[in-house]
């Protein structure tokens, strides 16, 4: 899709947003699930439309880890640090995810981004891990290897 396409998909969505008290929060949240993240270059477009600087929109997207500033890789892979998931184990999966996958976590590699959350809500069942927007609780590290193993085929 072309740049200017894009500023303008994007002044579309703030528009709808900016009549709404509290409307850039929201207006973030639907451009990144229509794009998968935020691109730097529309945050001046973004400003206009709210009419505020372009410091005061950074400044907000990144307060929120949520919110990506980059394309997401093909498969986004979060693993539970909390306390819960860590004394049920999940010192393992992080130590096998970052071997597995040869990066750190909080980065990417284009097919991958090994993310650190501090909780999925599965504390009953940790140690917890999201794959791609689906969660699994009780991970194992033989299921954390098969499912990483599996991925990477694709």
């Amino acid at each position: 899709m072309k740049s200017v396409d894009c500023h303008e998909r994007v002044s579309e969505i703030c528009k709808s947003f900016v009549d709404t008290p509290g409307g850039l929060l929201p207006a973030l949240w639907a451009i990144q699930n229509a794009y998968g993240y935020l691109a730097p270059e529309w945050t001046q477009t973004i400003a206009d439309d709210f009419n505020l600087s372009a410091a005061e929109v950074y400044g907000v997207i990144s307060f929120y880890k949520a919110l990506k500033t980059c394309q997401p890789a093909k498969h986004q892979i979060a693993i539970c640090r909390a306390e819960a998931c860590q004394s049920m184990g999940g010192r393992n999966l992080e130590k096998t995810a970052v071997k597995c996958l040869s990066i750190e976590f909080d980065s990417s590699d284009r097919q991958f981004d090994l993310e650190s959350v501090y909780c999925l809500g599965l504390c009953a069942a940790a140690p917890a891990m999201m794959v791609d927007g689906r969660l699994y609780g009780r991970v194992t590290e033989q299921q954390l290897l098969s499912t990483l193993e599996r991925l990477q085929q694709e």
